[in-house]
C-alpha cells in the first residue's frame, strides 16, 4: 500500500477515488496530464514506412498491364513473368520480417526504420534504370525487403509509443497509410508511366529516413536495456512536459523484471509465450486466405475479366473505399473493440465473395480462355449487362469489410499481444507467416482461377472468411483499453501490474 500511495501522490490523484483498486484511478490521474501531439507527430513519421509499402503492393497493378505492351523486348512481360513480378516482392518481404526480427532487437526499432527506407529506394532505383527483367525482380525484392522489415517494426514501434486510450486508433493508422499508398499509386498510374511511377513511390521511404531523426526510441525498447534516464526523457517527449512520466517508468519495468531480460527457445513452452505469438500466426493466415492481396495484386485485370471497359478507374475507386473504411476503423477502434469488428468484417467478406463467385458463375465464358487475368472478349457480355452491378458491389462490400477489421486489426493485436522480450522471434514469425502466405495465395491466384474457375476460387475465399469468424469468436482476446502490460499478465495468467 506505501508504493500505491506513492504513486498516487506522484499521480496527484486525490483519496477516495471512484475505483476501490486504485488501478483505474491511477491511470486515469495519469492520462489526464498527457499531451498528445507530440505522440501523433512520431506516429505520422513513423506510417511513412506502411505508405511506402502500400506503393510496393499497388505499383504492380497499373504497371503490369504497361510493361506486357511495351515495345522494348528486353523489358516485355509474358504471362509467367507478370506472375513473378507481381508476387516475388511478398518473398522478399518474408524475408524482410525475419530481418526485422534480428534488427528490432540488436539496434531498435528507430533505427531499424530508418535503415528499411534504404532498400526501398535502391529497389525503385533499379526498377527505373531497369535494362532485362531481372533487374525487374531484384528491385521487387528490395522493395519487398523493405516492406517486411516495415511491416514488423513500425506496428510495434507505435504499440510502443501509444498509450492504451488512443493505441488502437494510432495503430489502425498502419492499414490507413498502406491503403492509401495503394490508392496513390493507382491514381499515379492514370498519369504516369511505370517509370515516373517508381520515381514517386521513392519519396515517401525518402521522407521516413529524414523524419524519424527528430523521434525518440521507444521508452519500452529503453527500458529493457536499462536505459532509464533515455526513457524519460523520450516519455516526456511523447506525453507532453506535465505528465509524471515515472510513474508510466516505473510500472514498464516492473514488467520487464517480471519477465525477464533474455529469450530462448524452451521458453516457448510458456503459456505467456505460445498462446499470443499463435494468435498472431493465425491471425496473418486468415488474414491472407481472405484473398486480399491477389485481388488487390490484380485489381485491374480481374475487373477486365469482370468486363469493366475502365478497369483502372474501378481499381482507383476500390482504393478510395478501402481508405475511408479503414479511417472509420481507426476512429471506432478504441471503442467498439477488436473482436467486434474482426467479426463484422469476416461476415461481410464472406457474404461478398460467395456473391462474387455467383456473378462469375452465371457469366457466359469466352470460347477461348488463355490466361483467367487476360480475358478481354466481351462475349457474352451482353446478355449479362444488368448483372455488372452485383461484381461491383460484391468487391466493394469485399474490400470495405476486409478495411474495417481484417486488414488493421491482425497488425494491431499481434503488437499488442506478443510480450517485449520476444517481440523480435515472435514478431518475425508473425510477419514470415503474413508474407509466406501472400506469396502462397498471390503466386498460386492465377492457377487456382484456372483449376478452380473464377467463381470456385472466389467460393475458397469465402469458406477461408467463414473460418476466421470461428477463429474470432473463440480464441481472438479483446485488448480494447488495456495496457500491454496488462495484456502479458492475461496471457501469464496473473493480474495486470
Amino acid at each position: 500500500m506505501d508504493i500505491q500511495n506513492e504513486r498516487r501522490r506522484l499521480l496527484g490523484a486525490e483519496s477516495g477515488d471512484q475505483d476501490p483498486t486504485g488501478l483505474m484511478s491511477e491511470q486515469d490521474a495519469y492520462l489526464s496530464k498527457v499531451k498528445n501531439r507530440k505522440l501523433y507527430l512520431a506516429t505520422l513519421a513513423s506510417v511513412l514506412g506502411p505508405m511506402s509499402f502500400g506503393f510496393v503492393l499497388g505499383y504492380s497493378s497499373p504497371a503490369i498491364p504497361e510493361l506486357k505492351k511495351i515495345s522494348n523486348p528486353h523489358l516485355r512481360l509474358d504471362d509467367d513473368q507478370a506472375s513473378w513480378f507481381g508476387s516475388i516482392v511478398t518473398l522478399g518481404a518474408a524475408v524482410g520480417g525475419l530481418l526485422g526480427g534480428w534488427m528490432v532487437e540488436k539496434i531498435g526499432r528507430k533505427l531499424s526504420l530508418m535503415l528499411c527506407a534504404l532498400p526501398f529506394v535502391f529497389g525503385f532505383t533499379i526498377i527505373i534504370a531497369a535494362q532485362n527483367v531481372w533487374m525487374f525482380y531484384a528491385g521487387r525484392v528490395l522493395t519487398g525487403l523493405a516492406s517486411g522489415v516495415t511491416s514488423l517494426v513500425v506496428p510495434l514501434y507505435i504499440s510502443e509509443t501509444a498509450h492504451e486510450k488512443v493505441r488502437g486508433l494510432l495503430g489502425s493508422c498502419v492499414q490507413l497509410m498502406v491503403v492509401l499508398g495503394i490508392m496513390g499509386v493507382y491514381l499515379g498510374g492514370l498519369f504516369m508511366d511505370w517509370r515516373w511511377l517508381a520515381i514517386c513511390c521513392s519519396i515517401p521511404p525518402t521522407l521516413l529516413m529524414v523524419s524519424m531523426c527528430f523521434m525518440p526510441e521507444t521508452p519500452r525498447y529503453l527500458l529493457s536495456k536499462g536505459k532509464r534516464r533515455e526513457a524519460e526523457n523520450a516519455l516526456h517527449f511523447l506525453r507532453g512536459p506535465d505528465a509524471p512520466v515515472e510513474w508510466e517508468c516505473t510500472r514498464i519495468e516492473e514488467a520487464c523484471e517480471e519477465q525477464g531480460s533474455s529469450f530462448h527457445l524452451s521458453d516457448l513452452r510458456d503459456p505467456g509465450i505460445y498462446k499470443p505469438l499463435m494468435i498472431g500466426v493465425m491471425l496473418m493466415v486468415f488474414q491472407q486466405m481472405t484473398g486480399i492481396n491477389a485481388i488487390m495484386f490484380y485489381a485491374e485485370t480481374i475487373f477486365k475479366q469482370a468486363h469493366f471497359e475502365n478497369s483502372d478507374l474501378a481499381s482507383v475507386i476500390i482504393a478510395l473505399i478501402q481508405v475511408v473504411f479503414t479511417a472509420i476503423a481507426a476512429l471506432i477502434m478504441d471503442k467498439a473493440g477488436r473482436k467486434i469488428l474482426l467479426t463484422i468484417s469476416g461476415v461481410a467478406m464472406m457474404i461478398s465473395t460467395t456473391t462474387f463467385g455467383v456473378y462469375f458463375y452465371l457469366m457466359p465464358k469466352p470460347p477461348s480462355t488463355p490466361s483467367p487475368l487476360d480475358v478481354q472478349s466481351a462475349v457474352g457480355a451482353e446478355p449479362h449487362a444488368d448483372l455488372t452491378w452485383l461484381a461491383l458491389t460484391s468487391m466493394a462490400i469485399f474490400i470495405s469489410g476486409f478495411a474495417i477489421g481484417w486488414g488493421p486489426i491482425p497488425w494491431l493485436i499481434m503488437s499488442e499481444v506478443i510480450p517485449i522480450r520476444v517481440r523480435g522471434f515472435a514478431g518475425a514469425a508473425v510477419v514470415l507467416t503474413n508474407w509466406g502466405m501472400a506469396f502462397v495465395v498471390t503466386k498460386t491466384f492465377q492457377d487456382m482461377m484456372l483449376g478452380l474457375t473464377s467463381a470456385g476460387t472466389f467460393w475458397l475465399f469465402s469458406c477461408m472468411c467463414a473460418l476466421n469468424i470461428v477463429f474470432t469468436i473463440f480464441l481472438v482476446p479483446e485488448t480494447k483499453g488495456k495496457t500491454l502490460e496488462q495484456i502479458e499478465a492475461i496471457f501469464r495468467g496473473t493480474s495486470g501490474p
